[in-house]
Parts: C-alpha cells; sequence; structure tokens
C-alpha cells in the first residue's frame, strides 16, 4: 500500500514512526511538505501537485497539520478526498477539532463532560462572564492557543478581570472555564484510534504549574483508565468524526471531563511512557480501514 503522511518536517518524533512503522509492516511511505504541495481542482482529473510535478497515486494519507496551518493544510486534505484517497482524518473533522468553541458546542450537544464554560469577545459585562463559571479562580484560553500557549489561571476575581481586559484589547475570542482544582494539575491523554483507546497516559504538570503539557515540563506515566473515562474519550472522538484523535480528560470530583479532542496527537510521550507502538497501531488501522472502505464518510452536522 501506498501511504502518504502529510507533515512539514520529515524529523519530528510522529511522523519518523509513523514512516518507520509504515516501512516495517512492508508498506510504501512517503513524507509529504502538505505547505509545498499545490491544487488543481477540476471535476474531471483533480491532481495535488508537489515539487512541480503531480503526486502519485497513494491509498492513504495520515495528516499531521500543524495548529498554525489549519486552513491550507484541511485544504490539501480536502484535495486528497476529491481524489477518492481515504484519509486517517478527514478534512472537516480536523477543522471542527482545531475551532475550540466548535468543539465544545458539539461535545456538549453530545452529553458529555465538560468543564462549565464562558465564550465572549468584546463584552463589557466581565463581572458576569466571570459568574457564567462560578467566579475565580478560573482559566481563561485563546481560541488559537495550542500546547499550553495563551491559556493563563486566574486565581483571584482581579486577576481575571485583569487578563480577560487585556485579552479584549488584542481584539480576541476569549474562553474562561471553571478551574477543576481537584485535578491537582494533572490531565489523562487518551489516544483513540477506530474507535477504541489504545492507549493512555496521565500527565502530570510541573511543581508550581497547572499546565500538564509536556512541552512545558510536565511528565507523563502509564495510567489504567475507568471505563466511564475510556467511554467519554471515545465519544469525545467520534463526536468530532476523529478516527485518529488523543482526548485530553480531567478527574473532576463530577466525574471525567473533556477538555481538548487533538487531531494530530504527539506519539513521543505516550508511547515512551507506555512502551506501546502507537504509531504501527495507527498504521494498521489505515491499512485495514483504506483496503475495506477507501471513502471518507463525514456526516456529522458542523
Amino acid at each position: 500500500m501506498k501511504i502518504a503522511i502529510l507533515s512539514q518536517d520529515a524529523k519530528l518524533y510522529s511522523t519518523k514512526r509513523l514512516q518507520e512503522a509504515g516501512e516495517e509492516q512492508g508498506h510504501k511511505v512517503r513524507v509529504v511538505n502538505y505547505l509545498r504541495c499545490y491544487m488543481n481542482i477540476t471535476s474531471h482529473k483533480p491532481t495535488v501537485v508537489y515539487n512541480g510535478r503531480p503526486l502519485e497515486a497513494f491509498d492513504a494519507v495520515i495528516p499531521r497539520i500543524g495548529a498554525s496551518r489549519t486552513f491550507y493544510g484541511t485544504a490539501v486534505v480536502r484535495q486528497f478526498e476529491v481524489m477518492g484517497v481515504f484519509s486517517a482524518n478527514e478534512s472537516q473533522a480536523i477543522s471542527r477539532s482545531r475551532d475550540k468553541l466548535c468543539c465544545l458546542q458539539i461535545l456538549a450537544r453530545d452529553g458529555i463532560g465538560l468543564p462549565v464554560t464562558g465564550f465572549a469577545h468584546a463584552t463589557q459585562d466581565i463581572d458576569g462572564l466571570i459568574e457564567t463559571v462560578g467566579g475565580a479562580p478560573l482559566v481563561i484560553k485563546l481560541l488559537e492557543g495550542t500546547q499550553g500557549i495563551g491559556v493563563v489561571l486566574a486565581e483571584t476575581r482581579q486577576a481575571a478581570k485583569s487578563a480577560i481586559e487585556a485579552f479584549r484589547c488584542l481584539d480576541a475570542n476569549i474562553l474562561v472555564q471553571e478551574f477543576i482544582k481537584e485535578a491537582k494539575g494533572a490531565d489523562l491523554r487518551c489516544l483513540v484510534v477506530g474507535g477504541k483507546v489504545i492507549a493512555a497516559i496521565k500527565r502530570q504538570g510541573a511543581e508550581g504549574e497547572f499546565r500538564s503539557n509536556l512541552h512545558r515540563g510536565g511528565t507523563a506515566k502509564t495510567i489504567k483508565l475507568t471505563p466511564e473515562e475510556r467511554s467519554t474519550a471515545v465519544r469525545s472522538a467520534k463526536a468530532m468524526g476523529l478516527r485518529v484523535a488523543g482526548v485530553d480528560l480531567l478527574r473532576s470530583d463530577r466525574g471525567p471531563v473533556a477538555i481538548e479532542v487533538n487531531s494530530s496527537p504527539g506519539l513521543e510521550g505516550i508511547e515512551q511512557a507506555t512502551g506501546i507502538d502507537v504509531a504501527g497501531k495507527i498504521i494498521e488501522f489505515v491499512a485495514k480501514n483504506a483496503v475495506s472502505s477507501g471513502k471518507n464518510r463525514d456526516r456529522i452536522p458542523y
């Protein structure tokens, strides 16, 4: 089978592992920098051109689209879909999950546990926005943030008002969420592939840090999920229409709550912590489904 990994950097751990796993399973795997692609959009013979030449026919693509390149990256994925190529994650599902507000609204629609959340742009009623989530302490997020960037913990009402006013001056869209104190700076990263959790880790933030991102000095260890946590992770990925997803959960007093669904989850931390060949399982899923269905079937209302 011919598989393309759509990634800006062939040297990234996740990209390398997927390529290695694909080749170990006997597939022909090529890393394609999607930013260097351009598209011939036509009804008769749509193509993707790379470095001046039409790309060879692939059986499947695995998108690894950077958060800051979502618009163009999903356009390239969509072009492959137009050409009838199976995608590990479809363009619409990637776009849906990258929009944090849309993601939360869809999860809420499907009855999945969430932190109490408020959303605003230029509201003058800052006190009302703060009360929406039960007051301080609370977490303030920029919609465009990633890897913990653009996320602030406001421990007092005055700190929350100051942060919201500052973000408002940036003409930014703002999410405010209740602070789940009982999570103690830890979250659960669940790797969902084909409707099953194949690996899970507990990520603990560094001392004095409420964000658990490994990029920010957090640590990871393997964790056994409860049935409810496992179900929440699977339902969250399904709600987004993602076949491959990293679902982040917090353990709250009222049960697991979802805080993010990632369409291009990093593999390094979870593979090293669990010893599970996550890349290999993703390749197995893609190979099996590209042959059995070969179609993209996203029918979830946006």
